[in-house]
């Protein structure tokens, strides 16, 4: 038996082919998109994404459109993604290419509990927290 938790992400009607891309230049790895027109799915836009994922050495990510509505009638829930690890180098470059188009939180920086830590939210809106180990 396997169980795994992968960040699904909804953002607003087509957006998430350029976010999904975008984080993929950021993150690297193999991106696949579905589309509803390749599904044939009556009612929403031909290009608009129905699934997405991006593989990358460490982690997945999923991401659709959100469906019509979705933005008033689930209102919205207060999630952070969070990356940790050892790897200064690989984080912190990570940290710097999603902040350079968003707003960061918190700045990384050593913490009290020796720790490197910061917080951002990048340009599409998904908010992260990077931890990096001392050493």
């Amino acid at each position: 038996m396997s169980l795994s938790l992968i960040a699904y992400a909804n953002f607003p009607s087509g957006t998430t082919g350029e976010a999904m891309a975008y984080y993929q230049g950021v993150f690297g790895g193999k991106l696949e998109i579905s589309t509803f027109g390749e599904f044939g799915m009556e009612g929403m836009p031909a290009d608009g994404v129905m699934h997405s994922q991006l593989i990358t050495d460490h982690f997945t990510l999923m991401a659709s459109d959100a469906m019509p509505g979705a933005e008033t009638s689930w209102g919205g829930t207060r999630i952070y993604l969070a990356l940790m690890g050892d790897d200064a180098q690989t984080l912190g470059g990570w940290f710097d290419a999603l902040a350079a188009d968003g707003s960061v939180g918190m700045p990384l920086e050593k913490q009290v509990w020796g720790d490197t830590y910061g917080i951002l939210k990048d340009k599409y809106g998904l908010e992260w927290m990077f931890n990096i180990s001392a050493s």
